[in-house]
């Protein structure tokens, strides 16, 4: 099949990234409507935490299923059905009569949501096959979270405070049909040489164990951290992640493919994920209750005030896919790591809300520390795999996005729910948030230590040790194929 045009492969990139574009604005502006949802449906610290984490533990368990059914099915088709369910979901979510509804649409979102970011990777993966030119596109793709996070709460607030906390779920609709109708006419179809097989039990297991352990980080503070509901799901999450490994070990082709992990590169990647979308997570998350509810600010005013970090964040992901494509992923991450860890230590140790010039600078470090990390961590995730294996690879990337967005707002939101229930005080609030700022303080320094052990001589050999498993297994599957014929 014969390359695509320059211009044809731009527009790829930019059908792709409006798929991006409704995801991410999806979160960022939702986090500026939850003071508002809260106060309409009478919920809780802990019920705004299921409205995110209901959706990010669906995406997180189906993304790794979702790339490889595309790798299986066709990628466009799979991206098509993506962007019809994930804009029911939102149409959905718009008329939700209660809390439980919500979480409930949300759900629906998300099992959309799972067939659209992964895929969408490994169609450009598999559109810009220059590695120079993918990273710079990659690079792009990154950007559109800058972009999502800039208006994102700007939009959110704007909606909220004009219309009410409904209308921030109707924009994903004609932005969905609009995608719909250009990948229709505009993206080929494409599917890898020999697609995986379906995993029904490690997928199962997957689905257990995220959904035990944030159940238990999430009800501990209500229920208690020794009571036996929260150990019997940590009980069961553990069993569910050894059953796993074993399981999958044994497995021809199983849903998550260990030796992907025998690439520092890409292990380092997964785990900085985890680490960046924990401390973005955890960091809206608190911001957004300090912003409205302590400080009495409207959702349009607040949205105002975290611009900062999103005009950072748009900023700073595109200079960092450049960065990768012509120094490679060390830099990006080192610098990364640094600006999160000193946003979180600016909050932590100096007092940081009181005082509107650190705030500022605070958000400012944040959003350079998250606009510098997404574009290495895509690209080493891709780029050491073979283009048959992009589907999964990214689908596994993806995975480690939402599970950390997961963790950071169960765990930060449950050391929050430990001291600033509804209705709590300005000091009551900031005490009990101060150990969530030494958290996403931990958060960079794991990006800083993981970006330099994982981005050398010795972890690019391993890289390379790992894609060599993946050939020569193709290899031998086509010997085999062809004995056969």
């Amino acid at each position: 099949m014969p390359d695509l045009s320059r211009r044809r492969r731009l527009l790829v990139l930019a059908i792709c990234c409006m798929s991006l574009l409704i995801v991410s604005l999806d979160n960022t502006v939702l986090n500026v409507a939850l003071p508002s949802m809260q106060h309409e449906l009478g919920a809780s610290i802990s019920g705004m935490q299921w409205t995110i984490d209901a959706y990010t533990l669906v995406l997180a368990s189906l993304l790794m299923l979702a790339g490889s059914t595309a790798d299986r099915l066709g990628r466009r088709r799979v991206f098509m059905a993506g962007l019809v369910v994930f804009s029911l979901g939102s149409l959905l979510c718009s008329l939700a009569p209660g809390l439980g509804w919500l979480v409930v649409f949300r759900m629906v979102q998300a099992i959309g949501g799972s067939m659209l970011n992964p895929v969408a990777m490994s169609i450009i993966t598999n559109t810009f096959t220059d590695p120079r030119e993918r990273a710079r596109a990659i690079g792009v793709w990154g950007g559109v979270v800058g972009i999502s996070m800039a208006a994102g709460p700007v939009v959110g607030g704007l909606l909220v405070q004009s219309v009410g906390w409904r209308s921030i779920f109707w924009i994903n609709v004609p932005i969905g049909a609009l995608a719909l109708f250009l990948t229709s006419r505009y993206v080929r179809e494409s599917r890898a040489p020999r697609p995986r097989r379906v995993d029904p039990v490690g997928q199962l297991l997957v689905v257990t164990l995220l959904g035990s352990l944030t159940y238990a980080i999430i009800e501990a503070p209500e229920a208690g951290w020794t009571s036996v509901e929260i150990l019997a799901f940590v009980m069961v999450a553990l069993i569910s992640l050894l059953t796993l490994i074993g399981y999958e070990r044994r497995r021809w082709e199983p849903l998550i493919d260990l030796r992907f992990f025998h690439s520092a590169p890409f292990a380092g990647a997964t785990v900085i994920a985890v680490c960046a979308f924990a401390a973005l997570g955890g960091f809206l998350f608190v911001n957004t209750l300090y912003l409205q509810n302590i400080r009495g600010l409207s959702a349009l005013d607040a949205g105002l005030y975290m611009l900062p970090m999103a005009g950072m964040t748009l900023v700073f992901a595109p200079l960092s896919g450049r960065l990768v494509g012509s120094r490679g992923p060390r830099l990006p991450l080192l610098l990364a790591g640094c600006a999160t860890a000193a946003s979180g230590v600016l909050f932590a140790a100096f007092n940081t809300e009181s005082a509107p010039a650190l705030l500022f600078t605070g958000y400012v470090l944040f959003g350079i520390g998250f606009g510098l990390v997404n574009a290495p961590i895509t690209n080493t995730a891709v780029s050491g795999m073979p283009r048959t294996q992009a589907g999964v690879a990214a689908a596994v990337a993806s995975t480690s996005r939402q599970v950390g967005q997961s963790l950071g707002v169960a765990v930060i939101g449950a050391v929050l729910a430990g001291g600033a229930h509804v209705g709590a005080t300005r000091p009551e609030f900031l005490a009990a948030a101060h150990p969530a700022w030494w958290i996403i303080t931990g958060c960079g320094g794991a990006i800083l230590l993981l970006g330099a052990l994982t981005t050398g001589r010795w972890a690019a050999a391993t890289a390379q040790r790992t894609a060599a498993l993946f050939e020569d297994e193709t290899a031998h599957g086509h010997s085999r194929a062809s004995a056969g014929s």
